[in-house]
């Protein structure tokens, strides 16, 4: 798919092909959940907007974009789904200052459109179920990235906020739990510390016990890994990165790809904000070119995840002053 596409230049176009991803048995009453073509109508005329359907079950009228991320957008429908191509196709994303340029919107428009996306493209992880299984390999690691909104403050140290710099300095940084399964996907967490407790919980709700674990030396998953069919480490301290398939190569894979696109391309995310950040990046990673998943691909199977995901920009403001 390129740029010049009829989707990404005319508002008809960019409405029939969103009809044929979401609706491709014909439409759906998002109200109702009514399905029988016979009892939806297609609104015509000069008095009715384009792509207008009115349901006889419930009597109520929709478009394609109802029960969307997309939903009482003011903004024509082909412009958001060249917005959803740029990210979708861009490795390390794409700012809201370039989406702005190239949408011709406003900055603040941009930053709304590409958050709205973001929440589109968060994956459905109970209904996936999870990663790894019966001969399978599982790499689990934590990173930290930016500077924590609210300092960490250690309840041993009656207040004091911990200022401890250097390898130990973590504590000050915002901490990220991934999950990889080789040739599979990836699951990423945003959460306040890295705990045992915390990488526990995250490990055995998403990662299969049947599979083969292997982590770095850190203490985090010494006692989790035994509940698992196989853990073996390698130990970066003492310049150890991997011994036979022991690495943990492909979790820091995805962590520089993260951390390159967070740097190089956003800049500065708030801490409120991250997991959406995360889930883009996850959605990429699912649906690499590695796993022959192509760009016109990638992005018709986000068109097919924006139902039920709506996100107003009040929602977004709470998050950013939580």
């Amino acid at each position: 798919m390129k740029l010049d596409s009829p989707i990404f230049q005319d508002a008809d176009a960019a409405r029939v092909h969103l009809e044929a991803q979401r609706w491709p048995n014909g439409p759906i009453c998002p109200h109702c959940g009514n399905a029988n073509e016979t009892r939806i109508t297609k609104m015509e005329g000069k008095a009715h907007r384009p792509g207008l359907y009115n349901c006889m079950e419930c009597r109520e009228q929709f478009t394609v974009t109802v029960g969307t991320v997309f939903e009482r957008s003011k903004i024509a429908l082909n412009k958001w789904l060249l917005a959803t191509f740029l990210m979708t196709s861009s490795k390390k994303g794409m700012s809201a200052h370039q989406l702005h340029r190239m949408l011709g919107v406003t900055y603040k428009t941009a930053w709304f459109m590409a958050h709205r996306i973001r929440e589109a493209m968060k994956e459905d992880v109970k209904s996936a179920g999870p990663l790894g299984g019966e001969g399978k390999t599982i790499e689990a690691d934590e990173t930290y990235i930016g500077k924590r909104d609210v300092p960490y403050i250690s309840p041993s140290r009656k207040g004091r906020p911990f200022l401890k710099k250097g390898k130990g300095g973590g504590a000050q940084k915002r901490t990220v739990v991934s999950l990889v399964e080789r040739g599979g996907s990836v699951r990423s967490f945003h959460v306040e510390h890295a705990t045992k407790a915390v990488v526990r919980d995250i490990l055995v709700r998403n990662a299969d016990r049947s599979s083969t674990l292997y982590t770095d030396e850190s203490r985090l998953y010494t006692t989790t890994g035994e509940e698992y069919a196989k853990h073996e480490t390698v130990n970066h301290s003492r310049n150890e990165y991997a011994r036979g398939s022991v690495h943990t190569n492909t979790i820091e894979n995805v962590f520089s790809v993260f951390k390159r696109g967070m740097i190089g391309v956003y800049q500065h995310c708030g801490e409120a904000h991250l997991h959406r950040y995360l889930a883009e990046f996850d959605f990429r990673y699912n649906r690499r070119a590695a796993l022959k998943v192509s760009d016109t691909e990638r992005h018709d199977q986000l068109l097919a995840m924006i139902e039920g995901k709506r996100l107003t920009y009040r929602r977004i403001g709470e998050a950013s002053n939580a």
